[in-house]
């Protein structure tokens, strides 16, 4: 297995999909339930995130060569979408992107379980990951970065659904604090990234501006 290239998928999933910057926005839909009623929503996130995941990285890469749109134009572009999410990490602010708009907050109580709609699309699965799960798919060259690129998302699923049943004792632990201290570790993490991810796009669309 690629270890380097497994930290990297890792660590930019981790940054974007954001588990503990994402526990109170949990607690906050699921508040009026039972632990079982919690664990039921974080069961659904769970299927959902592995349902997702799998559709777009078997599904991606043919709807993007259905609209024509090269692999270098994409990187691109979804690293600009990185960057704005990563923006507002910094700046303590909910990218609308995945957070939802004003709008679709309203709706957000309203649902009987929460953890396709809002908590899977568009908070987890939002366009910022699936970009992410497409361009790193795309660089999978080898079997070992294969695997590696897989046991990366199985991971993120894994913390993800861990930190979401073990929500209630999670929330006690952590305060505020902490939850505002590793969003901006994470928007850091996630500037970065995007940054590259558009150098290595421009690069490739403009060799001229290599040597």
């Amino acid at each position: 297995m690629d270890i380097a290239y497994f930290a990297k998928v890792l660590a930019a999933l981790f940054a974007i999909m954001s588990p503990v910057a994402n526990l109170p926005v949990f607690m906050s839909l699921t508040a009026d339930r039972d632990q079982a009623g919690q664990r039921k929503v974080a069961l659904t996130v769970i299927a959902g995130l592995l349902i997702g995941s799998a559709v777009t990285v078997f599904a991606g890469s043919a709807i993007l060569k259905l609209f024509g749109i090269g692999i270098d134009a994409f990187r691109l572009a979804g690293g600009l979408l990185i960057l704005f999410i990563a923006l507002s990490l910094l700046r303590g602010e909910d990218a609308a992107s995945h957070a939802g708009s004003e709008k679709e907050k309203k709706t957000f109580a309203d649902r009987d379980n929460p953890g396709i709609y809002p908590m899977t699309v568009p908070m987890l699965l939002g366009p910022g990951t699936i970009s992410s799960i497409i361009i790193f798919h795309e660089q999978t060259k080898t079997l070992e970065m294969k695997v590696a690129f897989g046991l990366a998302i199985g991971a993120i699923i894994v913390i993800l659904g861990t930190t979401f049943l073990a929500a209630p004792l999670l929330s006690r632990v952590l305060g505020q604090t902490a939850i505002t201290i590793m969003s901006r570790l994470m928007g850091m993490i996630l500037a970065a990234i995007a940054m590259e991810m558009m150098v290595d796009s421009l690069k490739n669309l403009l060799p001229g501006l290599v040597g």
